[in-house]
C-alpha cells in the first residue's frame, strides 16, 4: 500500500524533485542574500573596524554563493528540455548584455563622462531585470 503523499507516477516523482530543488535553491539564495547583507553592513552596524570579522563574513558569503551556484546547476539539470532551452537563452542574453553594459558603464565612469561612480549594484540590478524580462518574453514567445 502506498504511503500518503508518496509520488507513484513519473510525473509526480519529477514534480516532487523539482519542488524540492526549487526550495533548496531558494534557501541557498536567501542565505547568499543574508550573508551579502552581513558582509556589507556588519562592519558598519555590528563589529566596526575589526577586519578579521569582515574577511570572515566575505569568505562565508563567497562559499554560500558557490553553494547557490551549484544548487542552481542541479535545478537546471532537473528541468525538461524546453525549460533548459528557455533558461539558456535568458542566461546567455543576460550574460552578453551585462558584460557589454558593465564595461560601457565603467568606461563612462573612468573617462568622467558620467557624474556618479559605476557601482556594482547598478550592474546587479541591470542583470536581474534583463534576466527576468528575457525569461518572460522568451516564455511568451513559445506559448
Amino acid at each position: 500500500m502506498n504511503k500518503p503523499n508518496t509520488p507513484n507516477t513519473p510525473s509526480q516523482t519529477w514534480k516532487s524533485r523539482t519542488d524540492q530543488k526549487t526550495i533548496h535553491l531558494a534557501y541557498w539564495t536567501a542565505g547568499w542574500l543574508l550573508t551579502t547583507a552581513l558582509a556589507t553592513f556588519g562592519p558598519i552596524a555590528l563589529w566596526g573596524d575589526t577586519q578579521w570579522l569582515t574577511l570572515l563574513a566575505v569568505l562565508i558569503n563567497a562559499f554560500i554563493g558557490l553553494g547557490m551556484i551549484l544548487s542552481n546547476v542541479q535545478f537546471l539539470k532537473l528541468q525538461d528540455e524546453f525549460m533548459q532551452k528557455v533558461q539558456l537563452q535568458a542566461m546567455g542574453l543576460t550574460l552578453g548584455l551585462s558584460l557589454v553594459a558593465g564595461i560601457t558603464f565603467s568606461l563612462l565612469d573612468i573617462t568622467n563622462l558620467i557624474r556618479q561612480d559605476a557601482e556594482i549594484s547598478v550592474l546587479i540590478l541591470f542583470m536581474g531585470l534583463t534576466y527576468l524580462i528575457t525569461l518572460w518574453t522568451t516564455l511568451r514567445r513559445y506559448r
